[in-house]
């Protein structure tokens, strides 16, 4: 007798936990979804062990259905990858095995899509068929001189050629035979696919190369913009096909998924496959099945792809490391870096973790010899990197300008476009403006349902909340007061694009944030067409700061630098360095000089002034410094304990409960807590929901123990009462 340990794929810590059943006799193995009896109901479930004992009397349990899937969806490291997130996260098992499966296959909404062929094979048969068949039979007697013309042809052109009740009639009569054939929904189908040879490596990077194909470790590539990180990633993946072997690639945005794409392809073939969000349903089944079945070796994307049902993996790239896109902060909550670390252990393989401005944390961690430090200090083209102009805007309003481009950047933005050239502007809010005021009353409009400002969308003639997605109309008049004279708030994407047009009026602009690219395959259409030199100028958020290789582009303008420097965390200039380094080393890439204008209202800022110099290791020797003497990461952990509901009263109440069970953890804990305060959160409410949180830095010595500690207050809390987030160092805590 044997008994399989199933999962159910309920997302309810109520039943999250393993339920025995009893195997049928025909064969099911360990990482199959099944159908199992759950109560009154049928349930889809994992199959995630086999045992020949139970706890439970045996003559009591049920048997398993049946096994959904023609082969286990879920590999056996895989399986141990969502436990260790079970642990490390504290994540349910089925949140966590949900994480390797399109989501669309779990409830049946996407299949294989099936082709079938319709052919003639006894041509003779069909001729005398033929003979018998009266003039009128048009549909009949053009089928079957269609097939015998082309040999074959799919069951859905001849459909649509001639009466598909004709089509039945033959095939039912077998005139005509078929077969069916899978096809494979292939994204971005329009990216080049020929096969390129190898580009010679510098000295420079051959020995990065040699050394993460050497010995399995966990590497920082720390190269500076433009100095080949990409090509060193392929060399490497290279080495790792001849060996057999499969490999991970991790970018941060979709919209670098396309360029990088590019670059495999064209190295790798049809080896290569993509993941992320932005693909269809069919192409998104399509691509992880092809991974599933071994078609493809090498996977590219978002944080997903770390989720791949990739086997006998030798090599993982998370590209631009750096970047807050790589944390989970909706449910499940996890970090890729930590779930990539873990993977690499389970394969045996080695992490590359690569950036031109690498997150405080690595750093450290490779200044504390946890990670093996990689160096790239020039350029390909070895240019030096370009010259960062930064911009007083204070002088500019002193000087009677109070437009958003600086005097200096306009004369250079008009002599770019003059000269043939292409230019980036960078400016990491969207919309027209962050506010519409009245400047009579000082009514600012906010959302009804959150506590934040609407943000003006003029091209839409819409006021949008970017926290819940609420649209209302822009009002003419102050809703308050009457009054017709309002001011609007700090500039978005959309306003740059409208100020620049003013300026130079035949100009061609693209904008790339969040509203521009909700479409599929809209990312590849606004750089594709920029590449190409259709438009002139791109406008955008930090979506354009990264990884992009644009060889026209000689002018980078940053309209407002502040706008992340002053954000409410204890990243930000951490955060304001990575993006002012990363979207100035989009300009100079290729053989024109570049340069860059960097507008702020504080311009002797130390952040503004070693990212003028591109010296990293000085910053980071300044901010790990200021980190270790107020005791924030990596020298402590953060942990938020957020709590939401619609009643005000309730989330304070469970807040309260919850913060008295946390003291007594300090007094327990007696000096591994540095900080422990309870508040509302810096936005109260979200979608109607309130929301208050604990707050506490902890430690690193003993942080594991406490963080478990902390997540085990939280599953013994009234489940009737607010809904409860642990959060580990989180990026943003608004």
């Amino acid at each position: 007798m044997q008994i399989g340990k199933v999962i159910i794929d309920i997302a309810s810590s109520l039943v999250d936990k393993i339920f025995d059943y009893l195997l049928p006799e025909n064969e099911i193995q360990v990482g199959s979804r099944v159908l199992v009896p759950f109560g009154k109901t049928i349930k889809e479930g994992y199959l995630v062990e086999i045992c020949q004992n139970s706890d439970y009397d045996p003559t009591k349990l049920k048997k398993i259905i049946s096994k959904i899937d023609k082969v286990p969806v879920i590999n056996s490291d895989q399986l141990e990858l969502a436990k260790f997130m079970k642990r490390k996260f504290h994540t349910g098992m089925c949140d966590a095995l949900r994480l390797f499966l399109p989501s669309e296959l779990r409830n049946g909404k996407v299949k294989e899509l099936i082709k079938i062929n319709c052919f003639i094979d006894d041509e003779l048969k069909a001729k005398e068929y033929l003979s018998k068949q009266r003039k009128n039979a048009t549909s009949i007697i053009g089928a079957i001189n269609y097939i015998l013309e082309n040999g074959s042809a799919s069951q859905t052109i001849l459909n649509k050629k001639f009466n598909p009740s004709s089509i039945k009639k033959l095939i039912d009569d077998n005139i005509i035979k078929t077969s069916e054939e899978i096809v494979r929904r292939t994204p971005y189908k329009s990216v080049s696919t020929e096969i390129k040879d190898d580009i010679v490596l510098t000295k420079t990077q051959q020995e990065v190369v040699d050394r993460i194909t050497s010995e399995n470790n966990i590497y920082l590539l720390h190269g500076v913009t433009g100095s080949g990180k990409t090509e060193v990633y392929m060399h490497c993946m290279q080495k790792i096909l001849a060996s057999g072997k499969t490999g991970i690639m991790l970018v941060p945005e979709i919209s670098l998924t396309p360029q990088v794409l590019m670059n495999f392809r064209s190295r790798f073939g049809d080896k290569v496959a993509i993941l992320h969000s932005g693909l269809s349903a069919g192409e998104r089944f399509d691509e992880w099945e092809r991974i599933l079945f071994g078609e493809a070796k090498i996977v590219i994307g978002a944080r997903s792809a770390i989720f791949a049902p990739l086997k006998n993996i030798g090599l993982i790239v998370i590209d631009e490391e750096h970047d807050s896109s790589y944390n989970s902060d909706s449910n499940p909550r996890y970090s890729t870096i930590e779930v990539a670390k873990e993977r690499a252990r389970l394969s045996n393989c080695s992490l590359v973790l690569g950036s031109a401005t690498p997150s405080l944390i690595s750093y450290h961690s490779a200044m504390t010899h946890e990670y093996q430090l990689l160096e790239m200090k020039e350029r390909i083209n070895k240019k030096e990197l370009p010259p960062l102009k930064i911009i007083d805007m204070g002088n500019e309003i002193r000087n009677g300008n109070n437009g958003i481009f600086s005097t200096a950047l306009k004369e250079a933005l008009t002599k770019t476009i003059n000269e043939g050239n292409q230019a980036m502007l960078f400016i990491n809010r969207r919309g027209f403006a962050s506010f519409l005021m009245c400047k009579k009353c000082g009514f600012v409009a906010k959302c009804a349902d959150c506590d934040v400002s609407l943000v003006l969308h003029k091209h839409e003639n819409a006021l949008k909340c970017h926290y819940c997605g609420n649209r209302y109309k822009v009002f003419t008049e102050c809703p308050q007061c009457g009054n017709k004279d309002l001011s609007t708030g700090a500039v978005g994407t959309e306003r740059v694009v409208h100020e620049l047009k003013t300026l130079i009026p035949n100009v061609t602009v693209s904008r790339m944030d969040n509203d521009t690219t909700k479409t599929k395959d809209s990312h590849l259409k606004i750089l594709s067409d920029f590449r190409s030199g259709k438009t002139q100028v791109l406008v955008g958020t930090q979506m354009i700061a990264k990884g992009h290789d644009f060889p026209s582009v000689t002018l980078v303008g940053i309209i407002d630098a502040d706008v992340s420097l002053y954000q409410s965390s204890y990243t930000a200039s951490e955060q304001t360095f990575e993006l002012i380094t990363q979207v100035a080393g989009r300009a100079g890439r290729a053989d024109k000089a570049g340069e860059i204008y960097l507008q702020t209202y504080v311009p002797r800022h130390y952040t503004y002034k070693l990212a003028s110099y591109y010296d990293y290791p000085a910053f980071y020797k300044k901010e790990i410094n200021l980190r270790q003497v107020t005791m924030y990461p990596p020298f402590t952990k953060i942990i938020r304990i957020l709590f939401t509901h619609s009643d005000e009263n309730i989330a304070k109440e469970t807040t309260k409960v919850y913060y008295d069970e946390v003291k007594k953890l300090q007094q327990q804990y007696n000096g591994e807590f540095v900080y422990l305060g309870v508040m509302k959160s810096p936005i109260g409410r979200i979608q109607n929901k309130f929301r208050l949180q604990v707050l506490m830095r902890i430690k690193p010595e003993r942080a594991d123990e406490i963080t478990n500690e902390l997540f085990n207050i939280a599953d013994n809390m009234d489940k009737n009462k607010a809904t409860i987030f642990v959060e580990i160092n989180p990026q943003n805590l608004s």
